[in-house]
């Protein structure tokens, strides 16, 4: 009798990858000529899964997003892991720009990826468990199809698939 074979699509984040893109970013910061005596300041607050960025321009803060997101991707973190909250002025004419670390999948995108996964009209069993999609059937090759679909979909979470068996 065959059995069933399922996987998890889910959006875990590594912190610890996320921490090491983020002090080799730091490292690199140090390093550069065009960042020399100006502020220039990545910090993570892992509670409340937030990243700041702080600098002298908007010019200088998109340039450490670039520096940050080079550093991430190195360590397997897609780049859209990190939305943007807000923007805002700090003392000294400096900027401030809070980006909130995407690490779960929500509601909406959730159901999404099963009305996505339910018109491919393949006889897999796609559930939504809290907040990752466990997809089911009894075929393997119909869950890799289910993989390479659900990839294309222009989704806010980057997807990991996992668990599966």
């Amino acid at each position: 009798m065959a059995k069933d074979h399922y996987f998890d699509i889910t959006a875990k984040l590594d912190m610890m990858e996320l921490k090491n893109g983020i002090i080799m970013a730091q490292k690199e910061l140090q390093n550069r000529f065009d960042f020399k005596g100006i502020l220039a300041e990545i910090e993570l607050n892992e509670k409340a899964k937030t990243l700041t960025l702080s600098s002298s321009s908007e010019s200088k803060i998109d340039a450490l997003k670039d520096i940050l997101i080079s550093k991430l991707i190195k360590r397997g973190i897609a780049g859209k892991s990190l939305e943007e909250v807000k923007t805002e002025g700090i003392s000294g004419g400096n900027t401030k720009v809070i980006y909130r670390v995407v690490d779960t999948i929500d509601k909406e995108e959730a159901k999404e990826i099963v009305k996505a996964i339910k018109a491919l009209k393949i006889k897999v069993t796609p559930s939504i468990q809290g907040d990752e999609v466990r997809v089911s059937g009894k075929k393997i090759d119909d869950l890799q199809a289910v993989i390479a679909e659900v990839k294309t979909l222009e989704l806010k979470a980057p997807l990991v698939f996992g668990n599966f068996k």
